[in-house]
């Protein structure tokens, strides 16, 4: 058994004081019975999009973004594609994704987000309605069954986690980004 040593003796020792910080989180971690918990939960980004409630799982979103105020217009591309925005020194396109799917235009508000899609080859940014922070889902809240929506958007819907009389369709981003519809940028 480890010797457990005053956290205040090692105040003048900030190396020291942050090893034992670490030695002490992960004994508390791998306690029996903590594990299985953290495994059978689902983290997701909610949002608001075209009136209804989606989610977008957290590996699949890099950040979240105020719509930028200067975006280059693409000639020749479709008018889903609103531009191109310079973010840190990266040139993101920023795609309203209700017109991808159809369902009109994002009207620009205060509330107005991007979400950055966190995908190793295919850089965008999705204009969405709203940003609603992250969501927990028990996995065996998951059902392989999507509900319609106002965006039309059940292709690439991965599923929806129900929760007191809730449902919140999954949006795969990757299956989004990946399909042939969005490869058709060219107007």
């Amino acid at each position: 058994m480890t010797e457990t040593v005053p956290l205040q003796s090692l105040r003048d020792r900030p190396f020291e004081l942050l090893s034992e910080l670490e030695r002490r989180a992960r004994a508390v971690s791998a306690q029996p019975g903590q594990e299985g918990a953290a495994e059978r939960e689902w983290v997701g980004v909610a949002l608001r999009m075209a009136g209804d409630l989606y989610l977008v799982a957290r590996e699949e979103t890099r950040e979240v973004l105020g719509v930028p105020a200067g975006m280059t217009r693409v000639p020749g591309a479709k008018p889903w594609i609103k531009g191109l925005a310079n973010v840190r020194g990266q040139l993101l396109p920023i795609i309203d994704l209700r017109q991808f799917l159809g369902s009109g235009a994002t009207p620009i508000g205060r509330n107005t987000r991007v979400v950055a899609v966190n995908h190793r080859d295919i850089p965008a940014g999705l204009l969405v309605d709203e940003v609603l922070g992250f969501r927990r889902f028990a996995e065996g809240e998951f059902s392989g069954e999507a509900p319609p929506t106002m965006a039309r958007c059940e292709r690439y819907l991965a599923g929806a986690f129900r929760r007191a009389g809730e449902q919140w369709p999954v949006l795969s981003l990757r299956a989004l980004l990946e399909s042939a519809a969005f490869a058709e940028a060219a107007a």
